[in-house]
Formats: C-alpha cells, structure tokens, sequence
C-alpha cells in the first residue's frame, strides 16, 4: 500500500485513544476494490479495554450506540464484549476522513491468546489472511507467525496429495469461515476465492516461509505448469500427518488427543511432549475440520449477538442489510 494511502487510512488512530496495536482488513485491502460506499474495517488491541473505551467515549461519544451509554458507559461495552462476545467490541458506520470505518476493539492479552492458541479462533482467523499493520508496538506481526504455519498445515491436513497454490491459500482462507453462521445466509457466497485472487501476492508473501520450510523437510515438492501457476505434491504418510500436526495450535492437539489418543515423547530439545495418535492423514484432517469448525461457529454465533446488542437498532439493521446484500448479489 503506498506511503499516502497507508497516511489516510491510519487518520483514525489520531482522533482515537493511544493504542498498541492496529490493523487493516478486509475488502479495501484487494487492489481492485473501487466500491467507495464499503467500510474499512480496523482490529485495534489496547491493554485495557474499559479504561480505553471511557477515554474514548469523552473523545468519540458519537461512535457509540446511545443505549449503551444511557444505560452503562465503558464497563457494559465490556461486560458484553466478554461475556456475550468473544472479547471485541466493534463500533461501525463511524465517518472519518469522509470515509466509513468499522473498528473492533479488544484486550492485547486475548489477541495474543487467540493468535497463539485459536483459542476462539476469531481474530486469528482474520490475521491468516492479508492485513495491512498500522500500529504494532508489541510486535504482534512475529507473534502471528505461529498462527500462520499453523494455518499452512492445517490447510495442508485438508487438501488431497496434489493442489495449486492458490488451492492453498483457497484452503487457509476458509478455515475460519467453516462454520460461521453468516456464510449460510449473509456472507457473499464467492468470498473466499474473491480474497485469494484479489490478494494473491500478499498471500504469497505471507506464506512463502513456511512453504519453503516444508520444502526443506520433504513434505512438500512444487512444480511449475504451463500457465505459470505452482502445482503442489505432499507426502500424505502418517510421519508427515503427524509432522501437520504437531504445528497445529495446542488446544485443537489437546482436544484431538482426547478423541484420537496421545502418547509421551521427547522432542529435539529432550522435553517431554504430547504426540496425537493418529491411525490416517484422513482421521486427522477430519477430527480437526470439526473442532475448528465447531469453535468457528460458537464464536460467530457470540459475536453476531453482542454486535446486534451493542450497535444499536439502526446500525444493527443497516450492517445486516448490507451484509445481505452482498450476499444477495453473489447468488443471483
């Protein structure tokens, strides 16, 4: 993104409360994007979320549903954020600079819980895909590394032994869309490819590292087509299924092993670990895809209800509409 876009989209960050953490999303980051009427969508982390939203309610009073502050201020944003949510707030419809902006706010304990754990796998999910860093004090763009290799091999767990690249990045994007109540009847239905074809590169470079890493270790083999497009080849062994899944984020292997089984063994630094038992790369890939599918859709589910309590009647219409409408538009 150039230095004068990049400039006018960090506009928000100087009328809002210091954060320590901010980044873009979402459609406005797809190079082709030319609709001016969609919002810019901003995940901001602050290290406390009631203390920051009473700062930012004497700032941005407007910002707000006018019922959660009649009716609570900073500590019913929160308790609803936590409570019925999955730990974010989000205020959208907010104008600034002459453009509509979507931001979610949440604690930087919980974002880091969920980028390293898929704890909720809410943030995390919308991190696996390209987002654009505006703030990062805590440098939160290493820690997301973690999530990114475990998005590779979860997505490599899925696909069949030979897939392209951008079949890859087709399979990372929709983890965390499997599950979400929204793609059945309020998500465009070509999302999904929409996203990887809009922001190819960005995938590439995002996950480059960790394809050249699964090089290294024979999992994987590229080839280059006749149309320039990367074919893929995957050993789909048990040694290598099990290699997949010992990236995977502890609590998906913890729920796994109690389904699948576990063993003890001695990792390269000789401590002692967990090791899923898993009989196929079949078994494994489908006891995952219901977990995180399951966690996708509980958190969804929680999120959809406290952004329906906190927008406010008309904004929660309006952003229902016209998530509808696009959803409408991809059908017909």
């Amino acid at each position: 993104m150039v230095g004068e876009d990049k400039a006018e989209l960090g506009g928000l960050l100087e009328i809002l409360p210091p954060v320590e953490f901010c980044c873009i999303y979402g459609s406005k980051l797809h190079p082709n994007n030319k609709d001016e009427t969609s919002m810019t969508d901003y995940i901001i982390g602050v290290s406390d979320p009631r203390q920051w939203h009473s700062e930012n309610l004497k700032l941005n009073k407007d910002h707000y549903a006018s019922c959660l502050i009649r009716l609570g201020g900073a500590r019913m944003i929160t308790d609803i954020a936590n409570d019925i949510g999955v730990g974010v707030h989000f205020n959208p419809f907010v104008s600034c600079n002459n453009k509509m902006v979507k931001y979610g706010v949440v604690r930087m304990h919980d974002l880091i819980q969920d980028i390293l754990g898929w704890e909720r796998f809410y943030l995390s999910g919308r991190l696996q895909k390209p987002v654009n860093i505006l703030m990062d004090n805590l440098d939160i763009k290493n820690v997301n590394s973690v999530n990114l290799k475990a998005a590779t091999s979860a997505a490599l767990l899925l696909l069949p032994s030979k897939f392209t690249e951008e079949d890859l990045y087709a399979k990372i994007c929709s983890l965390s869309y499997t599950g979400d109540l929204r793609m059945l009847f309020a998500e465009d239905k070509n999302k999904v490819n929409k996203i990887v074809q809009g922001q190819f590169h960005l995938f590439e470079e995002m996950y480059k590292p960790f394809l050249e890493e699964y090089e290294a270790k024979n999992l994987l083999r590229f080839s280059l087509a006749g149309d320039k497009q990367v074919n893929i080849l995957q050993d789909c062994g048990l040694s290598a299924a099990s290699t997949l899944v010992s990236s995977l984020p502890s609590s998906i292997r913890s729920e796994m092993a109690m389904k699948l089984g576990d063993k003890r063994i001695l990792d390269d630094s000789g401590r002692v670990r967990q090791q899923v038992v898993i009989g196929s790369k079949e078994q494994a890939a489908e006891c995952m895809k219901r977990l995180v599918r399951r966690k996708v859709m509980f958190s969804s589910t929680r999120q959809a209800v406290a952004g329906l309590l906190t927008a406010g009647a008309v904004h929660g219409v309006r952003y229902v509409a016209n998530k509808m409408h696009k959803a409408w538009k991809s059908w017909v």
